[in-house]
């Protein structure tokens, strides 16, 4: 037997699945806007100027983006040709790739994060309380922990990209 949702909870979810639309929407535009980066371009480059020697093996950098290891490819291709990234050759085996932030995307990147993070306050943080704020990360929490049970827990503290 389905249980349905009631009145509240479908509200919620529906506002939910607005705001999510409508916040990724409006951060996407000024990223584009303020420093010609996509969002799948500001991940590649913010997540591996958080990895040691800003590199990861593209596999690993596909997992940590929750990717296929086809998107990627064509992700770091285009990335690649703007000199970005540059892809080489894992040691060991020569199978895999190794994906490295170059000087002229943490340049980018640099230049990019201020903008972002004012982005990301002027449409969420804050519009909200820090009780708000706490709420929201506690609920991210849950879900994430629930959809995702063999990940490690991340204590939400990221760097300043």
């Amino acid at each position: 037997m389905t249980k349905w949702l009631s009145a509240q909870e479908e509200a919620a979810w529906r506002r939910y699945r607005r705001m999510r639309t409508v916040l990724d929407l409006a951060i996407s535009r000024d990223l584009r806007s303020d420093s010609s980066l996509s969002d799948a371009d500001y991940d590649v480059l913010s997540t591996l100027s958080e990895a040691a020697e800003d590199s990861w093996r593209a596999g690993d950098l596909a997992t940590r983006l929750m990717w296929s290891s086809s998107r990627l490819a064509h992700q770091v291709g285009r990335m690649e040709r703007r000199g970005l990234v540059r892809r080489t050759s894992s040691d060991g085996d020569g199978r895999g790739a190794v994906v490295t932030l170059t000087g002229a995307g943490r340049e980018v990147l640099e230049a990019a994060a201020p903008a972002h993070v004012a982005s990301v306050r002027r449409h969420l943080i804050d519009l909200l309380g820090q009780e708000d704020v706490a709420a929201l990360d506690r609920i991210a929490g849950t879900v994430l922990r629930a959809l995702q049970p063999g990940e490690p827990e991340s204590d939400g503290r990221v760097t300043r990209h």
